[in-house]
Parts: C-alpha cells; structure tokens; sequence
C-alpha cells in the first residue's frame, strides 16, 4: 500500500457541520501527573486468562559485550561477561525426557529432528560421559515429574523415534543435583566435571556466587525424583565428594547447545539456571542493542530479565519510558505518515501505557496488540523519535485523572461507544464520527466475485481478467483470464490460504459483483460452515445449539456495532459485546452484516412461498426433460425479481461483511491520518476522539 499518496480531502464542514474551530494548548498540571523512569515490557509470559506467549530458551546476542548476572532486590549483580557478537542461550531447569545419548552427531540429528515432527520441544547438547563426548537430545519444557513421566511414556512407544535415536532407551531427567565444591576457574571445573562424566554419571559446569565472589561448581546428575538422586551419588561417590543443591540456590548449569546451529562445530553457550526465584539479568555493556532470536530476531533497547513465572519462562524488556514510546509509535502507525498523527499517537501511547501500571504482575506491558505494539529498534525511525520527543511528557486527563487511552486502526467511519465493546458507558470514549477511515482504502485494486463453469465461487483480482463485451443470459458480464496461474481466492486478498482454484489464461468465468480489496476500513470473512462457527464460538459462549441454522443481529450501538445475536431463533449470551469478534471466527470489528448463504426464499407449487434455511431442505434441478434431479453444486446463484444476482449455497453457511478494524474506541489511526493531511494539529486531533479531555505536563 502506497501510504505516501496524495489524500482526499474530505470537508469537515460537510460531515462534521459547522463549528469554529480552537487551537487547543497544553494544559499545566493542577496536580501530579504519573510518571514513569523505566517500564517492563514483557516479550515471553505465561499468564493464564490474561497473555499467553510462551518460549522454550531465549537466545541473545549484541555487539557489545554482554554482561550476564542476577537482579536481586538490591539491584543487579553482574557475575560474568559474553563476548560481542557471541550468542548467548537461557532456560530453566526442568523436567525433560532423554530421547537419545549418542557419540554420533548425526544420530543426534536424526533423533531431533524427529522429535521435531512429532511437535515435540527439543534440545541438543554435549557432554562428557564415560571417557568420550556424547551429545544428548532432550525433550520438554515439563514443570513436575508427573507430567515427565506422561511424556516419558509417548517417547518409549514412539516407533519411529526408536528407529532413529540409535537403540537408547528413553528416560526422565529432572532438575535435583549434586554439586562438588567451589573452583576458581572454570577450566579447573570442566576438569572436574569429565571425572563425574568418566564415572558414567551427567555432570555439568556451573557458575555461581554464594559468598560475593564468582567461582564455579560441577553439577552432578540430574535426577527426577529423591531415589533417583541418591543412585546419582552412589554411583558418582568414587569421582568426589558431593553435597546437595538447596531448593533456593541460584547458579547457572552451562551446556553446549546445538539446537540453533545444528552444526557439531558451531555450539552455543546455554545457561540453564533453576526454577526458583531466581531472575537473570541481561545487560548489553556499551548500552546498545540487543538482538532476541525467539522474537522475530528483533533488536531492543535497554536490559532483559529471564525468569521463572507461572512455571514457564519469561523475558522482560526493561528500557527508559520515552524511547519505549519510539518503537510503539512506530509500530502501531507507519513512520511515513504526518507528523501530527505521529504526535497524536506518542501521546495516546503514553497515556495508555501509564494507566496500565503494572497490568502483567511482573511488566506494565506485553509487546502485542493486547497492550500496545511494540517491535524494538526495527520499528523506529526519526520522524517517530521526533513525534515522541516533541510531545515529552504530555498526557491525557479527564477530570483530573488519566484516562484509557485506546486506540484502533480504523473507526469504519464511525468510532465505538465503550458501552458498544465493554457493556458499560465511560464518559470521554464516545462515538464519533470518522469520515477519513475510508483513506484505508485508497489505491486498492478491485476485485471481481466470479462464478466457474463447474459452479465453484470465489474472487479474481481485477488486473487478471478482461471484459469480453459478452454477457451470460442473466446479463452478467463474461470475463476473460488473461494470465496463466490466476487464483481464485475465498476472499478478496491476496493471503496465504490456499486458492479456491487456478485458472488458465483463456479461460472464461462470469463476474458476479465487484468490490475493493479487503483491507481495514471495508472487508469480507467466511463463509463459514455451522461446525466452523461452532469451534470458535464454544469458547465465548454457553448453551450453544448443536449446529447453527440460522445467525442474526438483534441489536447495534450508537455506531452500529453488535450488541446481540441469536442463532437459530434464542439468544447468545456473551461476556461483552466486543467477544463476538472472537467468538465468529476472529473478525476484524463488531460493525458487520451477515449472510446467511443458504437462505433463499422459493416459490413452489400453487405460488406457495418457502424461506429455505439450510441443509434440511434439499435442493432439485428440472432440466430440459423435466426430470428433477439433486443439485450437486455447493454454489446456487439466486436472481431476485429486480434482475439482482446473488451467490447462494446449498449448505448452510455464514459470511460477514463489515468496516472497521478493531474496537473502534478512543483514536481512529486512520482518522488521524486524515486529519493531519488537512492541517490539524494533534491536540486537536486528540481533542477530537477523546470527548472532554485535557492534554496535560506536569
């Protein structure tokens, strides 16, 4: 999409009526407007009900040396440091099956890439064992023994895992140790360590700091469960003498990792560090980026804390305020667009951000949509460190108080009431009027709703047909396919869901209707069978029928958005109006229409009149021998007595037609962008969607 473009002016006097028109200030503060030095972004986070974005290891990697310790109360403790340039790999010490152990790499390989396929959550690493290196594959991300146990037991019948895992047999490691002392280096360790490997026992180097100083232990064994752990030190008494790990030490078991290279030369360095309250701290020495592989590769400002939440692992982005403000104004709009839609957001993203506090328990934040974008460095430019910098500081009150500032892509020309999402009125997010949400679809290309010969349905990007100047016998226009490899799509967009068909160039099809490709402002979901409907719908509401004939709006907003549905005849109960989107198949707002594709209204004999509804009813053709036969096309084409064609099916089915993206609440993006094209500032722009607010700095 050409977002630099010349954009339609559209005349406020026209859509919004006369009014004159305020050049609205800064207010100072009359009272202490919240602050914040730092905020916590979380990138990983297991928080059931609420975020769930989980990650098995969390690898990073800068140019600058990293320094690697423990946030503690007091503050961070750095215990050592990774050399620039040099990946760095962390995970908790857990339950885990041992797939194979085997002094052949490529068995190793075999052996994970198995794992792999089968969806399971897989680990190389090397040891020393028995007087030789061995590499171990390892399996899970498993919180107790009895989940351990469980996938113990899917990996031992695993046929296929046998084949390929060199004879091993299966077994459960945990996280309970032994550990020999303390060395003054890690070479001295490592020496150890091949004594425990020698006596055929798992033993590992580990850093740690007990008494204020580093030094580094050996781990030894890495037993499930209290009489796995006393074999452990009976076979391991003749290498050393042992003393257990306490429940609440912190140390940092460090292994050859492979799971990233797969390449026996290339390991990387791995910190396993215990399941206890124990939170590493990442910090890049110069202050500059740091790369996290498991997130997209992305690069981010500021310092990292892995830990241990909810029994998974979770990565916290720790950086100042106002530069986390860079990257989310660039995130959620395109750096390209005007510099006041740019401030408007900076100072949307700011309020919001602040009302939040600690909305995740561990982090103000997560990176995703559910808070607000956030995609590092990679997402700032200067024109959105600009917007940020321009507006330091300044938020958004009403009555004295910040509010919620929510925001969305597109208003579908009229924004939400928040009693239209959430059930319930808030005084300043108030519908609107947004005429400039239409700019979305500028410079889109249009595509034609097509019929096939052998009846299949579906949409032909506009630039992959020519008009023939031939009509069918319903005068619908013939078209020709001018490109070999043109697709028919279920939807007017080019996506990644697999074509409905593939035409040849030649090829004629009969074109429907015609609409613009789907995009924010206007689009089309479905159709949609009763049983797909069902799967998502189960999941938002209770009481469902056991298949779905017929689905209508009972009620809209102030904007139009649905506040109630029924199927086939009695009410949906719903925790807000806003769950429909999920509940329907993720739709992009609740500012739709529905078609329910196999109703159609027939005349049969005697003029008697039937609404046909759904799969119940069947179908018959009369052909030209006046023999009836069953309709085995799932696509009927209905034309009304106004020489309207419409595409029906034989099946029941649902597709949605609507505007908007999002919860249409508070600031329309789209709305901004207009705007600002026609000269106004920010303030007003802000002024605008927030009803009675004051931009505030303290």
């Amino acid at each position: 999409m050409n977002i630099n473009r010349k954009v339609r002016r559209i005349s406020l006097l026209t859509t919004l009526g006369v009014f004159l028109m305020a050049m609205f200030a800064v207010t100072p503060s009359q009272g202490a407007v919240p602050q914040l030095d730092t905020i916590r972004v979380a990138l990983f986070l297991n928080y059931p009900g609420k975020y769930t974005a989980n990650t098995p290891a969390a690898t990073f990697q800068s140019a600058d040396k990293l320094n690697i310790g423990v946030r503690l109360p007091s503050g961070t403790d750095n215990w050592f440091a990774a050399q620039g340039g040099t990946p760095v790999r962390f995970s908790n010490d857990d339950y885990k099956v041992k797939v194979a152990e085997t002094t052949d790499f490529n068995v190793a390989v075999a052996a994970f890439k198995r794992v792999k396929a089968a969806s399971g959550t897989g680990f190389i690493y090397s040891s020393w064992k028995n007087n030789a290196p061995v590499y171990q594959v390892l399996e899970g991300v498993y919180t107790t023994a009895e989940a351990g146990t469980t996938a113990l037991a899917r990996w031992s019948g695993d046929a296929e895992l046998l084949k390929q895992n060199g004879g091993f047999k299966p077994a459960l490691q945990g996280p309970l140790h032994f550990k020999s002392g303390s060395y003054a280096s890690e070479v001295a360790a490592e020496t150890a360590a091949k004594a425990f490997g020698n006596a055929g026992v798992d033993a590992y180097v580990a850093v740690q700091k007990p008494a204020g100083a580093v030094s580094y232990t050996v781990l030894v064994g890495a037993a499930a469960d209290q009489a796995g752990l006393a074999a452990v030190q009976a076979q391991a008494a003749a290498a050393g003498s042992l003393q257990p790990v306490a429940a609440g030490d912190f140390y940092m078991l460090k292994r050859a990792d492979y799971t990233s290279t797969i390449n026996a030369s290339e390991p990387v360095d791995a910190y396993i560090f215990p399941s206890n309250d124990m939170k590493v701290w990442v910090s890049p020495a110069g202050g500059g980026a740091t790369q996290l592989v498991e997130r997209y590769n992305r690069s981010y400002r500021g310092d990292f804390e892995i830990s241990v939440f909810n029994d998974r692992l979770a990565v916290v982005n720790e950086l100042p305020f106002e530069q986390y403000l860079y990257a989310v104004v660039g995130s959620e709009m395109y750096a390209s667009w005007p510099a006041e839609a740019l401030k408007a957001q900076a100072v949307a993203a700011r309020t919001y951000a602040l009302y939040q506090g600690f909305g995740f328990q561990i982090a103000h934040v997560v990176d995703s949509v559910l808070s607000e974008a956030y995609g590092g460095i990679g997402a700032e430019t200067n024109s959105t460190r600009a917007a940020v910098d321009a507006t330091a500081g300044e938020v958004l009150m009403y009555q004295g108080k910040l509010i919620e500032a929510l925001f969305s892509s597109n208003g579908g020309g009229q924004t939400s009431d928040a009693s239209e999402v959430w059930g319930n009125a808030v005084p300043y997010l108030k519908s609107v009027n947004s005429p400039w949400d239409s700019i979305a679809e500028q410079g889109l290309k249009k595509w034609y709703r097509v019929a096939l010969p052998n009846g299949t349905s579906g949409y032909v990007i506009e630039d992959q047909l020519a008009d023939t100047g031939e009509v069918n016998p319903v005068g619908k226009p013939i078209m020709e396919v001018t490109s070999s490899g043109a697709t028919v799509r279920k939807l007017p967009l080019q996506d990644s869901t697999a074509p409905v068909a593939s035409l040849t160039a030649g090829s004629t099809v009969v074109a429907v209707d015609k609409t613009v490709q789907s995009n924010t402002m206007n689009w089309v979901r479905g159709p949609f069978t009763s049983s797909e409907l069902l799967g998502t719908m189960k999941n938002y509401i209770t009481g469902l029928p056991s298949s779905i004939t017929s689905l209508e709006v009972t009620s809209r907003g102030a904007s139009g958005r649905v506040l109630a549905m029924q199927a086939n005849g009695a009410p949906l109960t719903i925790k807000s109006p806003d769950s429909f989107r999920s509940a329907l198949g993720s739709l992009p707002s609740t500012k739709f229409t529905v078609d329910e594709t196999a109703k159609m209204a027939l005349r049969g004999a005697g003029s008697v009149s039937v609404t046909r509804t759904g799969n119940a009813s069947p179908l018959y053709m009369i052909g030209s021998d006046g023999t009836a036969k069953p309709l085995a096309s799932a696509n009927v084409y209905v034309l009304n007595g106004s020489g309207q064609l419409r595409t029906a099916t034989k099946d029941t089915a649902f597709r949605f037609t609507g505007t908007g993206n999002g919860h249409g609440i508070g600031l329309s993006q789209y709305g901004a962008y207009g705007l600002a094209e026609q000269g106004y500032d920010y303030q007003y722009i802000l002024q605008y969607y927030y009803t009675d607010v004051n931009i505030v700095k303290e």
